[in-house]
Formats: C-alpha cells, structure tokens, sequence
C-alpha cells in the first residue's frame, strides 16, 4: 500500500477507501491502519495531504509557477492568475478528498433533524448564514449564529434531535468548538467543517467534513477557503433536498413566488 501512494500519489488521492483497498487488495480497515501508522488520523487526511501536493506540483503554467504564494514583486496579472488558480484548485480539492461516508451520514442526520443550528465566526460566518438561507428555502428550521454569548445559549437548549454545525477553516475557532462542545453535552449530533481533520475541533465532533484550501501570506480568510467551504455545503444542502424531493420542490416554488415581487419588471428597466 505504501508503495501506491508513493508510485501514483495523485491516483490515491482521488479514490475513495474502498477503491483502494480494492485496488492493494486488502481491507478498508488495513487502509485506516495504514494510515494511522505513518501519523493520519484517517483515510480522509490523508487524501487531503496528497491532493495539496498534487496541486502544488501542477501549479506551473508556461515556466511560472501560477501555485505559489503571492510575492510583492507580483504583477496584477500574475497576482489575478494565482488567485483564479489557487480558488479553482481549492473546490476541485475539496471534491475530490471528501468523504462520501462521512458526508451520507451528515445529510441523514439532517433531513431527521428537529432543528439544525450552525456556527462560524469571521470568514466561516458568511458560511454559516449561506447554509441556513439554503436550509430555510427548503422549509428546514435552521439558525446560523456567529456571536459567542448567542452561539454558547443556542446549544445550550438543543436537544437529541437536533445538529449543530461548527464551520471553522483552522479548527482552532474558540468560540465555534465551545459551542459544539455545549451542543455535544446536549446530546445534539455534532458536524465539523474544516481544513484541518487534526485540529482541536474535531474532539468536538461526532461527524467531520474537510475541505482542502491553503491560504496565503495575503489571503488569510480567503475566498479560496470559502469557496471549499461553499463547495461541502452545497453538497449537503443538495444531498438533503435530494432525499426531501417533493416538499423541497414546493418550499422552493413558493419561496421564489415570495420574492417574486421584488424585482424590477421588465417594462420598468426598459425606461
């Protein structure tokens, strides 16, 4: 198995558990060993190590090497040409290192969900408030919050039946791991999204969901790590209103009929 990683780097990355132990012709649980042994807290880490490296390695286009961090002696078009790359790179990343398991098992305790509440302070706030917008089109009762005080009293009365959501890109948000740590108390299913499956989130965390973006000397917060963050999100939400069918297609007919009549009619923007 080592030998694969080491001959077909990129190849392991976009495979799932299964695929690979198929493929060494052993078990999944040898490939979590495996994993575990060289310093992995699982297969998902390691796929999210090797897909960065693979990235980086790819990010050289006509002998520049587009990958990179951003320098001072940067040219706005190489500063325009490293931003579209790394924030491509991130989402294809993020896809290709997400764990599919991990990822049915966050939908269905969803969609049996009483309520879903979901927490992210600084950049993973706008995340946050995306998710619960898309949560609410669907008619699932959802509340994104991003002040300490509020996001520690909206835990303290969950209940079994629901899930909190904890979106920190670091996985070191103080204020994001007290709250799912309160929620954890509460008995309410716990979902991290990070960038970092080691981090101190993930003591916090019944579920984990990754993302793989690597932020820059200029870029901390960047739109590169909300995109990947975006990116799971969608997966979910989609993955949700997928197995929500019928109601989902009525909540959103008439939510978009609700907002119908706030927008300019074609006769008015033709004055």
């Amino acid at each position: 198995m080592a030998q694969r990683v080491i001959d077909d780097p990129e190849a392991v990355a976009n495979s799932t558990i299964t695929e690979l132990a198929q493929a060494c012709g052993t078990s999944e649980t040898t490939v979590i060993r495996f994993c575990r042994a060289i310093g992995f807290s699982g297969y998902p880490e390691l796929r999210l190590t090797l897909a960065t490296e693979a990235g980086r390695a790819q990010g050289v286009t006509g002998g520049r090497v587009v990958g990179s961090d951003i320098s001072a002696d940067d040219t706005l078009e190489q500063v325009v040409e490293k931003i579209a790359f790394a924030d491509a790179r991130a989402v294809e990343e993020t896809a290709n290192q997400l764990d599919i398991q991990a990822l049915d098992e966050v939908v269905s305790a969803i969609v049996n969900a009483r309520r879903v509440d979901i927490y992210g302070v600084g950049a993973s706030a706008f995340v946050a408030f995306d998710f619960q917008q898309k949560m609410h089109r669907i008619g699932r009762a959802s509340y994104a919050w991003s002040d300490a005080h509020i996001m520690l009293t909206s835990a303290a009365v969950l209940e079994p039946a629901d899930v909190a959501v904890g979106i920190s890109h670091t996985g070191a948000t103080v204020e994001t791991i007290d709250a799912l740590s309160v929620a954890k108390r509460r008995g309410a299913t716990t979902v991290a999204l990070t960038n970092f499956p080691r981090s101190p989130i993930a003591d916090v965390a019944d579920l984990m969901l990754t993302t793989a973006a690597r932020e820059t000397t200029f870029r901390s917060g960047a739109t590169a790590s909300r995109l990947a963050q975006l990116t799971v999100i969608d997966c979910v939400f989609v993955g949700v209103a997928q197995r929500t069918y019928e109601p989902t297609r009525e909540h959103l007919a008439a939510t978009l009929d609700a907002v119908r009549v706030r927008r300019v009619r074609p006769e008015r923007r033709r004055r």
